[in-house]
């Protein structure tokens, strides 16, 4: 008797969609670095996501004796406001290759091949969109809205108030001198970047400027997990993702870098239906969430790092 919807539902959800979940976060380089991190984050409903900046601003000053004070109010923005993205990905079965496929394991290999795809898929559009520029408006916001100077970001333009700017350098080459530049302008009051992606080209620009005897590896476990290779700089893990854009080296501070999701969108499943005019049983895999920042000038990019 051939595998029933509510089979191939239970089934999905049991098995495929748990292996899902941790093959999309655990083998993504920046993704899983976050997750780790625990700057994944539960959000429950809402139009927006709004995050409390982490700035000092205020009116107040040094003062003596019968001095006056000022009582002057500043219009203090306090937090950025992001809104959810949502992805999706299909698990499409034709009737036609389930025939071809006869028998209950036969229908399940193709389950299987059908939700890889799946995975990948999805896994693709969220990694993507981590790195994206906004070129996209259903995207989430990207690292190269996020970590720049002249964009609006949270609803707060980065050309309009400096201390939303992130720290950006456009040197061409890269060089020991000026990786520790930028870390040292991302670093403030005892905190600083606490991990650097970039490409493949990049890493192996750093891999080939230090000695032999000075390629110390990151040898955590949250790195080794996914099976990634890094080196460390300044003590804070570099690695490389293949998703990255060209060019660029990031050096971010995951404690002001949030990536939230929706409980009930986080790699879930909707439940396979039959079309009425259509020979098929078709499921959705479905990811809401946003991309946040609560301190931009903790992170730092290097955009064009071609030698």
């Amino acid at each position: 008797m051939a595998l029933n919807t509510n089979q191939l539902n239970s089934i999905t959800q049991i098995k495929i969609i748990p292996k899902m979940y941790d093959n999309i976060f655990d083998t993504t380089p920046l993704l899983s670095k976050i997750m780790a991190s625990g700057s994944y984050k539960a959000q429950n409903g809402g139009t927006q996501i709004e995050i409390p900046l982490n700035y000092a601003m205020g009116n107040g000053d040094w003062y003596e004796g019968a001095d006056t004070l000022s009582t002057d109010d500043i219009e203090n923005i306090t937090n950025a406001i992001y809104y959810w993205k949502s992805a999706y990905a299909p698990i499409t079965l034709l009737k036609e290759d389930e025939l071809k496929n006869s028998g209950n394991m036969a229908v399940l290999s193709l389950l299987a091949s059908k939700s890889e795809i799946a995975k990948k898929t999805l896994k693709d559009k969220i990694a993507t969109g981590l790195y994206s520029a906004g070129t996209n408006a259903k995207s989430i916001v990207g690292l190269r809205d996020i970590v720049a100077a002249d964009q609006t970001v949270g609803g707060i333009s980065q050309s309009d108030y400096s201390f939303w700017q992130a720290q950006v350098s456009t040197d061409a080459t890269l060089t020991l001198s000026a990786m520790n530049s930028l870390f040292q302008d991302c670093s403030l009051d005892g905190e600083s970047p606490n991990l650097i992606v970039g490409t493949k080209a990049n890493y192996n620009r750093y891999y080939n400027l230090l000695q032999p005897q000075q390629r110390f590896a990151d040898t955590s476990s949250s790195t080794a997990k996914g099976g990634f290779q890094s080196l460390l700089f300044n003590g804070v893990p570099f690695i490389s993702d293949n998703y990255a854009p060209t060019g660029y080296i990031f050096m971010l501070n995951l404690s002001h870098l949030h990536l939230f999701y929706h409980p009930e969108r986080n790699i879930a499943l909707k439940p396979f239906v039959e079309p009425t005019n259509q020979e098929l049983r078709t499921a959705r895999v479905l990811w809401m969430g946003a991309l946040g920042s609560s301190n931009n000038r903790m992170h730092g990019a290097m955009t064009s790092v071609t030698a």
